[in-house]
């Protein structure tokens, strides 16, 4: 191998390791980690009632959801939760431009016998909704509402060197869009006609 092919792999491998470094991912060990943004995110998923109709804020948040597009898949309104998901495509057009030029910059491998470098995209997601109420008082004038959303994505097929990437390959990441979260209690303050007090 000559020295020109041998600095055109590295340069493709450092691109290529670039690029694909460049998408933050959360693991599922990470979910239960306690970081500097802990207490906004929590900030952001919770907001307070005054009301004694703890089943009323809970009907009223499954409208919401279903509002904002999500199905009900699990209610139990004895402790308060509601689980609901929605399905979406989870194309981006900067993952294809980046599938291109990894493509396109590992193309030089073909001269020593490698086939070029496709790295997998991002294909379809499922967004969930996991919602709790609870008392906050001793009276019960006062109910907590948390709401987490997340999403697992499911990757199309690629390939590094001669190993395939099969489609179908998975991720789980919160979701931390702070406008998705005010949408969601500003609906739900109408719905109830109350106003929501942040902790």
């Amino acid at each position: 191998m000559t020295k020109g092919r041998w600095g055109a792999m590295v340069c493709v491998a450092v691109v290529a390791s670039h690029l694909m470094g460049c998408m933050a991912q959360t693991q599922p060990t990470e979910f239960f980690q306690l970081t500097p943004e802990s207490l906004s995110h929590r900030a952001m998923q919770i907001r307070l009632f005054e009301t004694k109709d703890e089943a009323e804020l809970l009907s009223a948040s499954a409208a919401v959801l279903q509002d904002l597009g999500f199905q009900i898949e699990e209610s139990a309104r004895e402790v308060g939760f509601l689980r609901a998901t929605k399905e979406r495509s989870a194309r981006e057009h900067g993952q294809d431009i980046s599938r291109f030029l990894v493509f396109l910059l590992s193309s030089a491998l073909v001269l020593v016998n490698q086939p070029p470098i496709v790295i997998p995209v991002d294909l379809h997601q499922k967004i969930a909704a996991t919602l709790i109420t609870r008392p906050v008082n001793p009276e019960g004038t006062r109910h907590e509402v948390r709401v987490i959303f997340y999403r697992v994505i499911w990757k199309g097929d690629g390939l590094a060197g001669r190993q395939p990437i099969p489609p179908g390959e998975q991720r789980m990441e919160m979701v931390r869009d702070p406008v998705l979260y005010q949408t969601f209690f500003a609906k739900l303050s109408k719905a109830v006609f109350l106003e929501a007090f942040t902790l």
